[in-house]
């Protein structure tokens, strides 16, 4: 049997220049801020390699019955600890083109990350694409 080549998109990928970090952290900042402001507190761009990792932080709830002994913890000490807890949005690899990326979603059962379609339909898109798909988790 022959073999035959098939394509992956979640495989592969090129390590992300670190001359484009600070304009593909741009990118992505300023698309949450201009379409998502006031859902989180703080998004965080990280780059390891071939991919680029989206994390929010968002301002955390406590009911007003909130019960210290449960956590072991004062409201407060509880609140800052949440409030320094990401949301995982998701994970993007590098193709070496500035807009076609694949990403996956953070699956918090599974501990790790799983491949997805973009909204489009297609497993490529832009790191704005990628934010908007993943935001659901900012409602």
């Amino acid at each position: 049997m022959r073999k035959v080549w098939v394509y992956d998109p979640h495989s592969g990928g090129k390590p992300i220049p670190a001359s484009k970090h600070n304009t593909i952290r741009d990118r992505i900042l300023q698309h949450a801020e201009k379409h998502y402001s006031g859902k989180f507190t703080r998004i965080d761009v990280r780059f390891r390699g071939k991919f680029c990792y989206i994390d929010a932080y968002i301002e955390p709830y406590l009911p007003d019955d909130y019960d210290p002994e449960l956590f072991g913890k004062s409201r407060e000490e509880r609140l800052e600890h949440l409030r320094n807890f990401p949301i995982h949005l998701c994970r993007l690899r590098y193709s070496g083109n500035d807009d076609k990326w694949t990403m996956a979603y953070y699956s918090n059962s599974k501990e790790k990350y799983d491949p997805c379609f973009f909204d489009n339909g297609t497993f490529h898109g832009t790191p704005e694409e990628a934010f908007d798909a993943s935001s659901m988790y900012l409602t």
